[in-house]
């Protein structure tokens, strides 16, 4: 129950009375994607005066800059002297541009590579949900050296796992407000280019899965969802990891439950470290304690962690 009410608790709150996000300017960049052509990527970029360190935020699945999350971590960024970027996840933003999948790197990538960060000597990465996933997927093949730590908050290291889960019938309501997401992006793509399978099966779907086979497989061309799933799952990977990374999971989560990924942080490198806590599926108690530093809650804690390597 604790871990319900600690996934809707703070988005309601959010809602009601929304996190004032650091002051920011907008940020795009342009990378061209062998399928589609150009893709334009956006976000919002906070600046300090002198600052030469940056945080990257990945949302997760469904999600946007300015979701709860986020926001959140943004001002925990600007208490602790660093400037950051939220990223949008290409078609997030609701341009029609295109839509991504969990091991997309390429978005992250291209964003590292705008000459509005050239400026940067240190940056440090966080995602949220299938954000983290796709961050976990880019630290196993770092392609900017200016890049020291990575953080995974709730990321779902089994994609076939956590795509069974968050189907079955208990978690009707998350998967309810995903799906309107996704629809949403996937709407504003089909409203300016062609689009694999046509809007009203989108409509009809009810599944992530349905999602995957009729959108992400034949967009972003896997043979399967089962093909999808296995190709781009982080979790049998994580001996990979090229990067000092920190993967938090919440014993509560309803969305990615703690069995789905647990068999996976076994027996880690050294350079990666997990974090099991209480709590929902991105959402946590202000005052949580990961034994990391000094300032009490998850982001200002994640943040020390990421600065220290």
């Amino acid at each position: 129950m604790l871990g319900h009410l600690w996934t809707i608790g703070p988005n309601l709150r959010h809602r009601l009375l929304p996190h004032a996000a650091p002051a920011a300017t907008a940020w795009s960049t342009t990378l061209h994607d062998r399928r589609v052509g150009p893709v334009r990527l956006t976000g919002a970029l906070a600046r300090l005066p002198d600052a030469r360190e940056l945080v990257v935020l990945v949302h997760g699945l469904g999600g946007a800059i300015d979701s709860s999350y986020v926001i959140k971590a943004a001002r925990a960024a600007a208490a602790a002297g660093l400037d950051s970027l939220r990223l949008s996840l290409r078609g997030a933003d609701r341009s029609g541009e295109d839509f991504y999948h969990a091991g997309l790197v390429d978005d992250l990538t291209a964003a590292l590579q705008s000459p509005a960060l050239a400026d940067y000597v240190r940056i440090y990465v966080i995602g949220f949900s299938l954000g983290g996933h796709m961050t976990l997927r880019w630290a196993m093949a770092p392609t900017d050296p200016r890049v020291r730590a990575v953080a995974s908050v709730c990321a779902p290291l089994d994609l076939a796992a956590g795509c069974a889960a968050i189907d079955q019938p208990r978690s009707a309501v998350y998967r309810a407000h995903v799906l309107s997401g996704l629809r949403e992006i996937y709407a504003a793509v089909a409203a300016r280019k062609p689009v694999p399978t046509p809007m009203p099966a989108l409509q009809a779907l009810t599944t992530i899965r349905a999602w995957d086979r009729l959108a992400v497989v034949p967009r972003h061309g896997f043979c399967s969802v089962d093909d999808y799933y296995a190709s781009e799952s982080a979790g049998p990977r994580l001996r990979a990891l090229a990067l000092p990374t920190l993967i938090v999971s919440a014993t509560g989560d309803p969305m990615v439950p703690a069995a789905t990924i647990a068999p996976h942080l076994r027996e880690l490198p050294s350079h990666v470290s997990a974090r099991w806590v209480a709590g929902g599926h991105v959402g946590f108690r202000a005052g949580l304690d990961l034994g990391l530093g000094d300032t009490p809650g998850l982001e200002p804690q994640i943040l020390a962690w990421l600065r220290r390597q």
